[in-house]
């Protein structure tokens, strides 16, 4: 039996790149995998909960949260891996920086104050920050 049986996991991003992978991960070593993204689910990822939204918004948040919480009652990890945006200051407007902020900053704040109470014992908050998707390496 895999130490992630049965484990509840939540992955902002999880339809590719580094969120799918790590969704596939785990629930090929047998935990529940919960997924929020802006993409539609594609059809070859097997999840446990998907739920398609823009988690800059607060009332989606809460709508991810409250659709995994009604299903699981716990979380064991929350991976907190969505793409904000990358763009260098000269090209990046006022609007596109807020909206960085939201997802890679106040999201993952806002889902782990969500999941406070639901978090098991040695549960882990995990934030991912990575340009690796645009390197020239596979």
């Amino acid at each position: 039996m895999s130490e992630f049986q049965d484990k509840v996991v939540v992955i902002t991003g999880g339809t590719q790149g580094i969120g799918r992978c790590t969704a596939e991960m785990f629930r090929s070593a047998g935990a529940k995998v919960c997924v929020i993204d802006l993409q539609d689910k594609p059809s070859n990822l097997e999840v446990d909960l998907y739920f398609k939204g823009n988690i800059s918004q607060e009332e989606v948040l809460c709508q991810f949260a409250d659709a995994v919480l009604s299903k699981y009652r716990r979380i064991d990890y929350l991976v907190n891996n969505a793409l904000p945006l990358f763009k260098g200051i000269a090209e990046c407007t006022y609007d596109e920086f807020n909206y960085a902020l939201r997802v890679g900053v106040t999201a993952p704040f806002m889902l782990t104050k969500l999941f406070m109470n639901s978090f098991n014992n040695g549960a882990a908050v995990v934030n991912i920050s990575s340009s690796r998707d645009r390197m020239s390496q596979p």
